[in-house]
């Protein structure tokens, strides 16, 4: 049978490390995991608790398609209470995780044959969601000196869109407002659609994170549950979109998913009240990111840009090797500890980059630091 074109897309590099790990441990190995962006911790109490309610109470059937009004309007609040803006909870779509939001963007922005810009290095999704919708991803080559961010000079001519994540995935690091506001008015003037990803807002260090909401209602904000919230496998999300943009994403939502999942919803509504828990997580990953910014120039992976959020570190490895794929796998082998090569984050460059996370308990990262530190003195 045949194929399309457009589905002929790359594969995403870290899934095939994590099978590697699985097959290792499978053979009785432990395997320290940094390569995959996956809290450790559950989603809260509360959210457990109150789902777990609701399955005697509940036949959890479809909801509308933008999501529970509850959960819309506890979205709008956790703006209020994040950022100090007053958002009309009917600009919240409630999505079937941040893949959805991302695949109901881009079909509400752009049609086929138009060019998006993302920078690079990036989460790798977004080229391949674009590529299978026929849209053209465009790389925007960002630099350390601008801490793997980009400034408005990176943005290619001829394009429709602009995608930007702060914190970033793989460098952690984030925009400042001003910087955020220079990128948001030079799509504005050029009438390119802003799309600001801020799936790891939450998890933010020294300073607070910054959304595109304080700076312009005219941008398209996408976050989930899955980190901050430790809801990975619930595949829960949302997107604020502009006021006139929010009844063709609901034709658009009530066509292609019918309506987020209803449990994973009345889960995430409890899960925004979990403060104290959350915060405990969110201390953790600070406890770890300080024991890698240690642990990790020790080790002799000294090329990184500081990470302000999310739980992973970039370095720049090119002192190392010229095949990250293999060092990663030279790693997973003699030193047992699983990473991602930068090839899912920059095609062009990312073969001499690693991305390691440190979302796993401190106690798995000490370890970690201690076998890479190891590793590192042997080669």
């Amino acid at each position: 049978m045949r194929f399309s074109t457009r589905g002929q897309v790359d594969p995403f590099i870290v899934m095939d490390v994590m099978e590697a790990a699985r097959a290792a441990e499978a053979a009785g190995r432990r395997i320290i995991h940094m390569e995959v962006g996956q809290p450790s911790t559950p989603a809260p109490a509360a959210a457990r608790k109150a789902l777990a309610a609701a399955l005697d109470e509940n036949p959890l059937g479809y909801t509308v398609a933008l999501g529970l009004p509850d959960l819309r309007a506890g979205i709008a609040a956790l703006y209020a209470r994040w950022y100090g803006v007053d958002l009309d909870p009917g600009r919240v779509i409630v999505t079937a995780g941040s893949s959805g939001a991302f695949l109901l963007a881009f079909s509400a922005l752009f049609d086929a044959g138009d060019r998006v810009a993302l920078g690079e290095p990036g989460y790798p999704s977004y080229r391949q969601i674009l590529r299978a919708m026929s849209v053209t991803p465009v790389g925007m080559p960002t630099s350390a000196e601008n801490r793997y961010q980009p400034v408005p000079a990176d943005i290619p001519e001829n394009v429709q869109g602009l995608i930007v994540a702060s914190p970033g995935n793989p460098s952690g690091t984030m925009l400042g407002k001003p910087e955020l506001s220079a990128l948001m008015q030079a799509a504005s003037a050029r009438d390119i659609a802003f799309v600001s990803d801020e799936i790891y807002h939450g998890l933010d260090y020294e300073g607070r994170a910054i959304s595109a909401l304080e700076v312009s209602d005219e941008a398209y904000v996408i976050n989930s549950f899955s980190k901050y919230f430790s809801m990975t496998g619930w595949r829960v999300g949302w997107m604020v979109v502009p006021e006139d943009h929010v009844r063709t994403v609901e034709r658009l939502a009530q066509n292609m998913f019918i309506c987020p999942p209803h449990a994973s919803q009345v889960a995430a509504l409890a899960a925004l009240g979990a403060i104290d828990e959350l915060e405990a997580n969110r201390a953790v990953y600070a406890a770890n990111r300080r024991l890698m910014l240690e642990g990790l120039p020790k080790a002799g992976f000294t090329e990184i840009a500081p990470p302000d959020g999310a739980f992973y570190i970039y370095a720049d490895v090119s002192d190392l090797t010229g095949d990250s794929r293999a060092f990663a796998a030279e790693i997973l082998d003699k030193a047992g500890v699983a990473v991602t090569p930068g090839l899912d984050f920059d095609p062009a460059r990312g073969h001499r980059t690693l991305r390691f996370s440190y979302a796993q308990g401190t106690a798995e990262i000490e370890e970690g630091l201690a076998r890479l530190t190891a590793f590192m003195a042997a080669r």
